[in-house]
């Protein structure tokens, strides 16, 4: 990992704790990150466009694209097939970051690939809450509702697979910790020691002499 790799951003959830709408609001109010748009097989809901919210195909492609080993990460959720293909991360090179909307499943997959990735874990402030907003959301029925729900706790008792767990229990104050998260990891040594190294190669232009501990 050095300073000219784009951040890998993993963001998680159960269904209807927020990952959609703080990742909109982190694209909107973060230049330069890229979102990554996943393969899926499930039908498009009303509001959504292929190629913008995911490429949407059918099985037979999918798992033929599975067979050409074009995936970085896939998974069945929810009777769904869902990827994120390689040729996404292509794209988001020369960018910020790329963002990744994906279940644990991905995220798993993703971090043992490249573990310098950061995986984030979106919380609602409790299980009513949850299902209030599965039951706002006019595109599912009740019986895709009460499995969302089924599911949510065992997608939330995998939080222990990612580096930050993060509250949606306000937007506006979940919405400037993601913010927060990702200026801090484009801060990190490892992104950022490039730059200290040409300062201290620098050095030697002015006559300096490097202190026996600057590389520690």
């Amino acid at each position: 990992m050095s300073s000219d790799d784009p951040l890998l951003l993993i963001v998680s959830s159960p269904s209807g704790a927020g990952k959609t709408t703080l990742a909109s609001r982190l694209l909107a109010k973060v230049t330069g990150l890229v979102f990554s748009v996943s393969h899926t097989t499930r039908r498009p809901r009303a509001t959504e466009l292929d190629g913008r919210e995911y490429h949407f195909v059918d099985r037979p492609s999918f798992e033929q694209l599975i067979v050409d080993d074009a995936f970085l990460e896939w998974a069945e959720v929810h009777d769904n097939l869902y990827g994120t293909s390689r040729a996404e991360v292509e794209r988001a090179r020369g960018a910020r970051g790329i963002l990744f909307d994906v279940d644990h499943q991905g995220a798993r997959q993703i971090k043992s690939v490249r573990p310098d990735a950061v995986a984030i874990f979106i919380l609602p402030p409790s299980m009513s809450v949850l299902k209030q907003r599965l039951q706002g959301r006019a595109s599912e029925d009740q019986a895709t509702v009460e499995r969302r729900f089924r599911v949510a706790r065992s997608e939330i008792a995998h939080y222990g697979l990612f580096d930050y767990v993060l509250m949606n229990d306000d937007l506006e104050r979940a919405t400037e910790r993601l913010i927060s998260i990702v200026l801090a990891e484009e801060c990190r040594r490892g992104r950022t020691a490039r730059v200290a190294e040409r300062l201290l190669a620098e050095t030697h232009g002015f006559g300096g002499t490097v202190p026996p501990h600057a590389k520690e």
